[in-house]
């Protein structure tokens, strides 16, 4: 299950089809269909705190992930983590990048996933295999791959 929780103020942009839709495909793609994971719509003042407080990031950032690896007693389903996403900022490199809006937080999502199930991009062998899996997932959602950044 993909639960979604997002602060009032951006609610104009709530699009829990695109986002269970990014979710649900990285999870397939990477064998692990079964898995729950919290998203979480948010500003740049929230992440900032969060990268700063966990990562020592004094920084707005446009996703973080927080790995839980918890099996829930009750279902027995994986819970992977929680995905926060920074609103303002997927707005800004949407529109920088010359995107929808969907497009990004799309990529955004499959990116913590990504993350949440070990991937990473701190070394280039690394960052390829992250790099290629996103491309994969995208492609499958109708989205061109050539939107990743970084």
């Amino acid at each position: 299950m993909i639960n979604i929780e997002i602060i009032p103020e951006f609610r104009r942009v709530f699009m829990p089809d695109i986002l269970e839709r990014a979710a649900n495909a990285a999870l397939l793609q990477q064998s692990a269909p079964d898995a729950d994971l919290t998203l979480v719509l948010t500003g740049d003042t929230q992440i900032q705190v969060l990268d700063r407080d966990f990562l020592g990031k004094d920084a707005p950032t446009d996703v973080l992930s927080f790995p839980a690896f918890e099996t829930d007693p009750e279902t027995g389903r994986r819970y992977l983590g929680d995905i926060i996403i920074s609103v303002p900022r997927a707005e800004a490199q949407s529109i920088a990048a010359g995107h929808s809006l969907e497009a990004e937080l799309s990529l955004l999502v499959v990116h913590g996933v990504l993350h949440l199930l070990g991937h990473d991009h701190a070394g280039a062998e690394e960052k390829a295999r992250m790099w290629a899996a996103q491309s994969e997932v995208l492609t499958r959602l109708g989205i061109p791959p050539t939107i990743v950044h970084g």
